[in-house]
């Protein structure tokens, strides 16, 4: 240690005295304190003796001129002199000569400062002078680069390893610069540099088939994985957990959830332990599939082998059970976690509050944040704004605003989501003026409104009669930079549409076309009902067919709108026309359908065609297994006053029977009477 910090002192000094005269008692007294016997000690006293007759600059050279000399040393250096005493002072052992391990000592301190050009100007004077390499030194070298993310300079240097340097790589260089590669994602030469080395005679070891499998798992090669997971006993190399684990994951994320189960019993039976890691990865794998009732099984079957769940485990089950709505049981499953002494964070609530909210429960997800409190888990913005989207979605906007008091009363600051939420609600809730106080007060604190609070404001104002504001806010969204989507082109076309502004919405629609955003259902249906309303009906039927012909499936509110339009005109035929459309394309008509054909048949005169076009209906959707569709035309008819005939009540009775519209309604019965 002391020759190496002598050398390293001695470097600095001699390049420092190339660019500018200086003295060493302060490089010496911030270095190293030597002893005065030693010989090393002599040596640098007497560098530094020698030092001293140099002529000393002045105190008040300016910082600029420091720096411009120092810039002119360094492009004047070729080379780091080093002091021909400092490596005859320590003795040869074995094949190492005077100095190796100072030589080394220097790459090495070269490499960790990222100084690559002066690292190879050493290691070339160490290849003249016909020194030792040896394979530690280029496994710090490897991990040098991989840390300056370098990896083809990493594999350079590999490469002449053998060649150049005369040192023999083995598994462990090897496992460095696969590390390396994969750490950069070159997962492809990650293999590729396998395959050649093993042709070359490197034997690999588990840490390299686990960093490959790692990496074809990483690159969707799962198959490849597999197959070099099998050739691990070939090469006397013995999978551990993290193998096992590895390739599970990679089965897990290609939907081969049953494959990975499978290897979860054979490496019990080939006596590796599964850890936490390995049982999350599965439960995660079963969840993301959906199979809830598995996942639950396999957290028992962990408990059972002595592995306890972690907050990991618990988390992924409250997840997946959230996403499929069974927010109950993820209740159970948090009460279940306290009870195992496992402290839930902020994750596992916030997960819970957002299923609890998406399924209408806001009191009792208010109720798990109150229990995250008590607990003394602070809640982050993310569960913060959750919960108040579900108290607007319920209408309980000023809940949700005394939230968002409360939420800044404790020191949470609120982000764009959490902004965006609360100007939503007072959008909906009629509180226009607040919302655009909230807006104002977003922008003054420097966060940026992205599309959704636009979107939101927008329709606030539109449903407000601000339709010229509105416009306004849209201009600036745009001038900001904000790129609107098929929603808030949808929320501005149907406010002027309201506001009886047909050239202004075509205007913004041709824009939405123009900047290749392609409209959804909503926006067609908003400006199809704006050309009904101006009684451009023969527009509004070529819309329809621009969208079928785009591949956007018209729903039974589009076809609503213009089934009520032609009705209206007094063209019945048309709009029969239209209804047989819609139920080609699998879009069976609601009580609003049938309410307002039976409007325009009685405009017409034609109602007493009423119950035979309705009896029609009925029986082409239960012949065609629609039975939702033909109930709803049936109610209607009863609700009229026009009972169906004989036929039509048996095919409609054999329909409902035939999909169990009988037993599911007998079922739903008894589950009411016993709660």
């Amino acid at each position: 240690m002391v020759l190496a910090a002598v050398t390293t002192a001695m470097a600095i000094f001699i390049r420092r005295k190339r660019r500018r005269r200086t003295s060493l008692l302060p490089l010496c007294k911030c270095t190293i304190s030597l002893p005065s016997d030693t010989v090393t000690a002599k040596l640098f006293y007497s560098h530094y003796s020698a030092a001293r007759d140099d002529p000393i600059p002045p105190r008040d050279e300016t910082p600029e001129k420091k720096a411009s000399a120092r810039l002119k040393a360094d492009e004047t250096d070729d080379e780091i002199p080093l002091a021909r005493e400092i490596f005859d002072t320590v003795p040869e052992t074995g094949a190492y000569k005077q100095g190796d391990a100072t030589y080394h000592t220097i790459i090495q301190r070269l490499a960790s400062s990222g100084n690559f050009s002066a690292m190879h100007s050493v290691l070339n004077r160490m290849k003249k002078e016909g020194r030792i390499f040896p394979e530690k030194l280029f496994i710090f070298i490897l991990k040098a680069y991989g840390n300056a993310h370098m990896p083809e300079e990493a594999l350079g240097i590999f490469n002449a390893m053998l060649d150049y340097y005369a040192c023999k790589p083995t598994f462990r260089s090897l496992n460095c610069l696969l590390n390396v590669l994969v750490k950069e994602k070159l997962f492809h030469k990650a293999l590729e540099l396998y395959s050649h080395k093993k042709a070359t005679g490197i034997r690999p070891n588990f840490l390299t088939f686990n960093i490959l499998i790692k990496a074809l798992c990483r690159s969707n090669r799962v198959d490849t994985a597999y197959q070099l997971f099998r050739e691990m006993p070939e090469w006397r190399c013995v999978p551990d957990v993290f193998t096992y684990t590895t390739m599970m994951n990679g089965l897990c994320e290609d939907n081969r959830i049953d494959e990975a189960i499978l290897l979860l019993d054979e490496m019990e039976v080939d006596g590796c332990s599964p850890n936490v890691v390995t049982f999350n990865t599965l439960i995660h794998g079963l969840c993301r599939k959906g199979d809830m009732a598995r996942a639950l099984k396999l957290v028992d079957s962990m408990v059972l082998k002595g592995c306890s769940p972690n907050e990991v485990t618990y988390n992924t089950l409250i997840d997946g059970l959230c996403k499929q709505g069974k927010v109950n049981t993820a209740v159970k499953v948090l009460r279940k976690m306290l009870e195992n002494k496992c402290v839930p964070n902020a994750i596992t609530y916030s997960t819970l509050i957002n299923g609890l909210c998406k399924r209408g429960k806001v009191d009792e997800a208010a109720r798990i944040l109150s229990g995250m409190l008590e607990r003394g888990c602070s809640p982050n913005v993310f569960t913060y704004s959750t919960l108040m989207h579900g108290l607007c979605k319920e209408g309980k906007v000023q809940e949700a605003v005394k939230l968002w008091h409360e939420m800044r009363g404790k020191g949470c600051e609120p982000n764009v989501v959490a902004y965006s939420t609360l100007i939503d609600g007072l959008c909906k809730d009629g509180d226009i003026e607040k919302a655009k106080e909230q807006f104002k007060e977003m922008s003054d604190k420097g966060f940026v409104p992205n599309v959704v609070t636009y979107s939101s404001l927008i329709d606030g104002l539109c449903k407000a009669g601000h339709v010229d504001e509105a416009t306004t806010v849209w201009q600036e969204m745009i001038d900001k930079g904000c790129i609107p989507n098929a929603v808030s082109y949808s929320i501005l076309i149907h406010g002027l549409c309201e506001d009886e502004n047909i050239e202004k919405a075509t205007k913004i629609w041709q824009h939405m076309l123009d900047t290749g955003c392609n409209p959804d259902v909503v926006t067609y249906s908003a400006l199809i009902s704006c050309f009904c309303k101006a009684g451009r009906l023969d527009e509004a039927a070529k819309m329809l067919d621009e969208m079928l012909y785009k591949g956007c499936q018209p729903d039974v509110v589009t076809y609503n709108t213009l089934i009520s339009g032609f009705c209206k005109q007094g063209n019945i035929y048309r709009a029969m026309d239209l209804v047989d459309e819609m139920m080609h394309l699998n879009c069976d008509p609601d009580v609003v359908t049938c309410n307002i054909l039976m409007s325009g048949l009685c405009k017409n005169g034609k109602l007493e065609n009423a119950g035979q076009i309705f009896e029609e209906l009925v029986i082409r959707l239960a012949k065609k297994g629609r039975m939702h569709g033909a109930l709803t035309v049936l109610e209607v008819m009863l609700q009229k006053g026009f009972p169906p005939d004989t036929y039509t009540w048996i095919i409609a009775v054999r329909g409902a029977c035939k999909i169990r519209k009988v037993h599911q309604t007998i079922d739903d019965c008894w589950r009411k009477i016993r709660g």
